[in-house]
């Protein structure tokens, strides 16, 4: 695995795996690799002839200051951990790869990216839509991995791939769970003992309204009932627990179709979140 940290350099691999008639995939991350990650790092390898994984955060997606500066930052054990795998490529920018001098370009997303998460986090979107565009194009991908537990963003980068003619496949792949039930995710890391413990109350609570709303539940009530639960967990603060629709993400009140719960709260001061899809009887 060839560690590399400019786009011209990638560029260079890249020219040779087209001219050899290679497929490539790559896997976008901000490092602090875990199962899931992998997950997704495994899927790339089992589709495409080369893998490039990606490793940069990203302070256009973060809405505070303290957030970007307390996520972690392991290089060393994020390479060792996909030393298993056929990665070709660990692309690891600089800064200003991505953000060079007098860059002045946004890319929005509008419609799938509002509410839920955009609601919580304004701007947080326009920071990934624009460092996963310049991604796809730097890599240069057929094929680009993204979890289904940030299933909004996914959304996102399908929409965007299409609207500016981005010749890549957008591959959705299942969330990996903790054995409690716990979406995998770099923040959880940052939970106390207690807090962790008090976690998974998140996807029991959509389980709860997704069986409820299955059994002929109003969405208002199901919610409800969800809402108490996390609560009762030790939840410090709910940003939003809502149904919607799969995969436009527009609001419903009522389960008439494919839909998706979707909730973020705060434990011990970390913003979990996750997903669960709900299909009518």
């Amino acid at each position: 695995m060839k560690i590399l940290r400019r786009k011209a350099d990638l560029r260079a691999v890249t020219r040779s795996w087209r001219s050899a008639g290679e497929t490539i995939g790559v896997v976008p991350t901000m490092g602090a690799l875990h199962a899931g990650h992998l997950s997704l790092v495994e899927a790339a390898c089992a589709r495409a002839d080369r893998v490039i994984v990606t490793l940069f955060v990203n302070p256009r997606q973060f809405n505070s200051p303290e957030d970007l500066a307390k996520y972690p930052r392991t290089e060393e054990s994020d390479a060792e951990k996909l030393a298993p795998f056929a990665v070709d490529v660990l692309y690891i920018p600089e800064p200003e790869e991505i953000y060079p001098e007098g860059f002045a370009t946004t890319v929005s997303v509008a419609g799938v990216s509002e509410g839920l998460c955009g609601a919580a986090r304004p701007g947080h979107f326009d920071g990934v839509a624009t460092v996963v565009t310049k991604l796809l194009l730097q890599s240069d991908a057929d094929f680009a991995f993204f979890g289904e537990k940030d299933y909004q963003q996914l959304q996102v980068v399908r929409r965007l791939a299409v609207d500016l003619d981005i010749p890549v496949e957008i591959v959705g792949c299942p969330t990996v769970r903790e054995e409690d039930g716990l979406a995998m995710s770099s923040r959880n890391q940052r939970l106390g003992p207690k807090g962790r413990a008090a976690a998974p109350a998140m996807r029991a609570a959509l389980e709860e309204a997704a069986h409820a709303l299955v059994g002929g539940a109003s969405a208002e009530g199901a919610l409800d009932i969800a809402r108490q639960a996390l609560t009762a967990a030790g939840y410090e603060q709910i940003d939003y627990l809502e149904l919607r629709a799969d995969p436009g993400l527009l609001p419903v009140s009522t389960l008439d179709g494919p839909a998706r719960l979707f909730a973020a709260a705060w434990m011990d001061g970390v913003r979990l979140i996750d997903n669960l899809p709900v299909a009518a009887a």
